[in-house]
């Protein structure tokens, strides 16, 4: 047998990470919906549609400074008491001088109304008079405090917005699922919404197991490994919309880690593990987890994914309250990846997100590059708009297991289990991670 065909072989008894994913997210439910006062609200998705109760504007209002009028009055249409012909302001052209019967500041509540050939100073925001059609912007005029001279005229409606012209009342605003952003909070309380039911942002507690970890601060020794990965992730976690805990490291001592996760099951939505999911003598994380009780599997099963880099996974519940736990490799690339294909769309879903994934683009590929047979890989990879539309992917220099191509890439480039060879020019998947750079 080749080695080729080895391999083949080999791949062939790993779980397709489409079936895994299915099996792992068909067992998550979305968090119980919560009654949010509005300031507390960003971030979290509606568990509810959100109608607005009243309309926006609320009332007839001036958009700019300057003077609320009659259209006819500066058009030249009417001739009413009050209307004055004034000196041409412009050349060739000629002016209108109108009564300013009054000021109106956004605080005004008193009605008023407009009679021909008049006019009230307005600022930005306050209600328009009765009859008042047209905002004339102060620096159209000499802004003139008894009677105001009009240069220029603008057409009917300038400068007014009209009560419920943006929104009316009973406007459906947002759909349950969506995202309460900053601009979605503004439209909820103009239209007078100070509560919102939301799915509340997942409490995630992350966990670094390993006799060798020693915390961030100094440089790694012999037997010694930095703790990289329980504040990466916890990072990472926050960076998906939870509420990020991180507890720290715990020693490969099977009470003690049974113990911890116990404990934070009284505080936690779902516990994200880091290290020991492999078969090794070391992996205390699996043993302890996937240990049979009572004749009975253990609360967390460990996979063997057709994934690249770090096959082995980990999924199932733990404590009396069955908090959902997902369990991580060791190695800080593996970890990483791990994080975003199983334990962000687990996130997701308990926020109540659609869609659970990050948004990817086909792209074309500028660099040919290699996979692992029979292993979906996800390489850190820079992808950019072409300016003619569409984008390119360029693959990061080191593979997937580099951090610093990790902390540099944009993008995740995705080659399928068939995939040996992609050659450049070819169109790739890419998720997108990060479009702010």
């Amino acid at each position: 047998m080749t080695a080729t065909a080895d391999a083949e072989a080999a791949a062939n008894e790993l779980t397709p990470l489409a079936d895994y994913l299915g099996s792992v997210l068909r067992r998550l439910r979305a968090l119980p919906p919560l009654d949010l006062d509005l300031t507390q609200a960003y971030g979290n998705v509606l568990a509810e549609d959100v109608v607005a109760p009243h309309s926006y504007p609320a009332f007839d209002q001036a958009a700019v400074d300057g003077y609320a009028a009659r259209w006819e009055d500066i058009s030249g249409g009417s001739r009413g008491p009050g209307y004055v012909p004034a000196p041409s302001g412009i050349p060739g052209g000629r002016s209108i001088r109108l009564n300013v019967v009054g000021d109106l500041g956004a605080a005004s509540w008193r009605p008023v109304r407009l009679t021909p050939g008049s006019c009230f100073s307005v600022a930005a925001g306050a209600p328009l008079p009765i009859g008042a059609d047209v905002v004339v912007p102060v620096e159209w005029t000499d802004q003139g405090m008894a009677a105001v001279e009009i240069f220029r005229a603008p057409k009917r409606g300038y400068g007014v917005r009209r009560s419920g012209e943006e929104l009316p009342a009973g406007t459906l605003l947002a759909r349950a699922g969506t995202y309460v952003s900053p601009a979605l909070v503004a439209v909820f309380a103009a239209t007078g919404i100070g509560h919102v039911v939301v799915r509340p942002s997942p409490r995630v507690v992350i966990v670094a197991t390993g006799d060798e970890l020693v915390d961030v601060g100094r440089g790694s020794q012999p037997g010694q490994v930095v703790d990289t990965n329980s504040h990466a992730l916890t990072a990472a976690a926050a960076e998906a919309g939870a509420l990020a805990y991180r507890v720290g490291i715990c020693d490969d001592d099977p009470e003690a880690l049974r113990g911890l996760l116990e404990d934070q099951t009284l505080r936690a939505d779902l516990i994200i593990t880091t290290g020991g999911t492999g078969t090794g003598p070391g992996d205390m994380v699996r043993r302890i987890l996937s240990r049979k009780e009572g004749g009975r599997a253990g609360p967390v099963a460990f996979t063997e994914v057709a994934l690249y880099p770090g096959t082995a996974l980990g999924f199932g519940t733990v404590g009396a309250e069955e908090v959902p736990v997902v369990c991580l490799p060791g190695e800080p690339g593996a970890a990483l990846i791990g994080f975003e294909v199983l334990a962000r769309p687990a996130i997701q879903l308990l926020a109540g997100a659609e869609p659970v994934f990050r948004p990817s683009v086909r792209a074309h590929l500028l660099e040919t590059v290699s996979s692992p047979v029979g292993l979906r890989e996800f390489r850190p990879a820079h992808v950019a708009e072409r300016r003619g539309g569409g984008y390119t992917v360029q693959p990061l220099a080191g593979g997937p297991f580099t951090l610093s191509g990790l902390a540099e890439a944009n993008g995740l480039l995705v080659l399928g289990e068939r995939v040996t060879t992609a050659a450049a020019g070819s169109t790739v998947d890419v998720l997108l991670l990060d479009r702010r750079r």
